[in-house]
């Protein structure tokens, strides 16, 4: 009778939502209460050493980099039981995709519109030129297609939410994933403290121009906020604080388009010899269901800010406080989920696969740090002076 229940085949809602049949949720208890109590002690230390230590107002200490970190220490360290297996499989795969769905809520398409005509050429300018150059260093070092392409997508947007984000788009592995987001965050941390004294040297203190440069060319967005505070707090221009903001706003909500079209780059070089590529690449394919959940999700906030920003209330039903509410506990809701989902690569991740690449993705890391820094210059000194905020 215990074999009938076990070797049941899954309906199609357990399948998507659980990934397991409805007897067996007990077995993934386990493993999930080992991530979200590392993820609960991850976010607590991200607070308390950027805002207690360092005295930021927002942390520039990602959490998610954090949970990663302590889950491989743990990993390495401590002989990790199977029981705790089917939650740590459960939280990279379902976990994730339910918080990628909620991180969609951050995007607005206002935002784009707040930049003006001729800030948002240069976020595209060096989106594409971040995502063109390093899919080229990755080339050059002959690193792994679906690392490059997560780190090449981190780059370009907007660090670990965009890594996480694509790497079920393109069947990425959970250490692919945690390798991405171990280069990206490390790269985004030294340009959140190295940036703002270069930015002021190369644009001769213009504040403008610096939350231009500091927006589009550190990566995270929690790095971007704390390289302009950095700025702001130093040489006295809030002003590239609130440009920063706006500026990485307009990087995320392409976010959007730039997935799909690394899951068609993908699926076109996966193609084998002999092998139709439109074989393999499939609207589901393309626009998977968390990725129409996080589209979905990002037209409600649009609908929701056109509503208040109209003067009337967000779906006829929520004033300007009670919208604002809504959408920040489904930010820190998304946010949570990450870092339970990520705490669960940590946890799971074997990084003796690895072990031949050595230093690769961080020459391509470091290699995609420059090269997005040097275009955001280029672009930012041919039309920077155009743009108003």
């Amino acid at each position: 009778m215990s074999n009938t229940r076990t070797t049941r085949k899954m309906s199609a809602w357990e399948k998507n939502l659980l990934g397991v049949t409805v007897d067996q949720v007990p077995s993934l208890l386990p493993g999930l209460l080992v991530a979200v109590l590392l993820a609960a002690l991850s976010i607590w230390l991200s607070q308390f050493f950027g805002v207690t230590l360092l005295g930021f107002d927002k942390t520039p200490v990602s959490p998610v980099m954090l949970a990663i970190l302590l889950g491989l220490i743990i990993g390495a360290l401590v002989p990790l039981p199977q029981v705790l297996k089917p939650g740590f499989s459960f939280t990279v795969k379902k976990v994730l995709r339910l918080g990628i769905i909620l991180l969609g809520i951050r995007l607005t398409i206002f935002d784009v519109f707040q930049l003006g005509v001729f800030g948002v050429p240069i976020v595209v300018f060096c989106i594409l030129g971040a995502l063109f150059f390093t899919t080229r260093i990755n080339k050059w070092v002959n690193l792994p297609e679906r690392l490059g392409t997560l780190i090449a997508v981190g780059t370009s947007i907007c660090g670990v939410s965009a890594i996480v984000a694509t790497g079920p788009a393109i069947d990425a592995e959970e250490e692919e994933v945690a390798y991405a987001v171990a280069v990206i965050t490390i790269f985004g941390l030294l340009a959140t403290l190295v940036y703002p004294y270069v930015a002021n040297v190369i644009f001769a203190g213009v504040a403008m121009k610096v939350g231009l440069f500091l927006g589009t060319s550190v990566h995270d967005t929690s790095q971007v906020v704390a390289s302009a505070k950095v700025y702001a707090d130093v040489f006295g221009a809030p002003l590239a604080l609130d440009v920063a903001t706006v500026t990485k706003l307009v990087r995320n909500v392409f976010m959007a388009a730039v997935i799909p079209f690394m899951a068609f780059y993908y699926a076109r070089k996966m193609a084998g010899p002999g092998e139709s590529a439109d074989k393999k690449i499939s609207v589901l394919k393309l626009l998977p269901l968390f990725i129409l959940g996080f589209l979905a999700m990002a037209v409600i906030r649009s609908l929701g800010d056109a509503g208040i920003n109209a003067g009337r209330n967000a779906f006829g039903l929520w004033d300007d406080a009670a919208w604002a509410n809504i959408v920040g506990f489904i930010k820190t809701w998304a946010g949570n989920l990450l870092v339970v989902a990520l705490a669960g690569v940590g946890l799971s991740t074997d990084f003796r696969a690895f072990r031949g690449l050595g230093i690769k993705p961080f020459i391509v890391g470091l290699g995609a740090a420059l090269v997005v820094g040097v275009i955001s210059f280029v672009a930012i000194t041919l039309m920077g002076s155009l743009v108003t905020l």
